[in-house]
């Protein structure tokens, strides 16, 4: 879809432009939006159902759970991964994990049952006040990284470093963890507002700064990631920004669901992106994938929800017709 200038003026200055079709999408509901205390645990159909949904608006890939969690998360991840393989689905399979045997092990052990491809989002906290509560030492984190990032590259797995905390941390230390990931083997780093405390201004920065120290040690291929809560009420907004200045995958839930206030909502994201030119996700299956998630997760759905979606669908069919040349429908 062609950008619309007129959905753009809120972006002037020198920020970049995420070439249209590079925007990609990763789906936290079915394990970040399981962290808010107000939903139920859905159980695996419901899962599968939203899988295919998840697929169906254009997620390029869908966070499958936390294996290490236990058994029921480690058997659900498995089966989910399955089915993305037997079905073929155009997504990709992620799930989450500590730089921790206990959780590395158990990605590895379902990538290895199921001989589907994964990609594990491994954290570690950045931020001065988490080390300070977590007793650790710069070269302690440091190994951590270096070697669960290499035995998980090592046992097939694809690597997305996390830095939690990251909007809280040094921009030094940053840089020495990112870097550290990377030559271990990390395709992709995640920047993560874990406590939804940033701001646009910040955020763009922030994206700058990991950006310009990747590129320098020579990680111009590694992609970047923008993982935000809502607690002030601009994950939506703060992921834009991001994209806006680099980041090329951006993570939501469904319903903005999520520890505490919530997760950047992904009907939000999906249709602000096609809004303004950055990516083509079916929108026309948003509201099946948004009910299923009402029903699976009980939660209700807000209001204005649907009446947002069929406002961006017309948007699209006008864009379609303009495109076309049909002047007559477009007006």
């Amino acid at each position: 879809m062609a950008a619309d200038p007129r959905l753009d003026f809120v972006w002037e200055g020198d920020e970049g432009r995420p070439a249209v079709g590079t925007l990609r999408f990763l789906d936290e509901t079915l394990r970040d939006g399981l962290q808010s205390p107000s939903v139920r645990h859905p159980a695996l159909g419901e899962k599968i159902e939203l899988l295919y949904l998840m697929d169906r608006i254009g997620a390029a890939v869908a966070n499958v759970g936390y294996p290490g969690a236990g058994s029921r998360a480690q058997r659900d991840a498995a089966a989910l991964c399955r089915e993305i393989a037997s079905a073929r689905l155009s997504l990709r399979a992620n799930c989450a994990g500590r730089t921790a045997a206990e959780d590395v092990i158990p990605a590895v052990e379902v990538a290895q049952q199921t001989g589907a491809p994964l990609e594990i989002g491994m954290f570690l906290a950045s931020s001065p006040i988490r080390r300070f509560t977590e007793g650790w030492t710069w070269d302690a984190m440091l190994r951590l990284v270096d070697q669960w990032v290499g035995f998980a590259r090592a046992n097939g797995l694809d690597v997305l470093f996390v830095t939690e905390d990251t909007t809280r941390s040094r921009p030094e230390d940053l840089a020495r963890l990112c870097q550290t990931a990377v030559r271990a083997g990390a395709q992709r780093i995640c920047l993560a507002d874990s406590v939804g405390c940033a701001t646009p201004v910040g955020v763009g920065a922030l994206v700058r700064f990991v950006r310009a120290s990747l590129d320098a040690a020579g990680g111009e291929q590694v992609g970047l990631d923008w993982h935000g809560h809502n607690d002030r009420g601009l994950a939506v907004a703060n992921a834009l920004t991001a994209a806006r200045a680099g980041a090329d995958r951006l993570h939501g839930t469904a319903l903005g669901v999520g520890e505490r206030v919530g997760n950047a909502a992904m009907e939000h994201l999906l249709i602000n992106a096609a809004a303004l030119g950055w990516a083509a996700p079916c929108l026309d299956a948003v509201p099946a994938y948004l009910d299923a998630a009402s029903a699976a997760l009980r939660t209700p759905m807000p209001r204005d929800t649907l009446a947002l979606l069929r406002s961006a669908i017309f948007g699209q069919a006008v864009t379609a017709a303009r495109r076309a040349g049909d002047t007559a429908l477009a007006g």
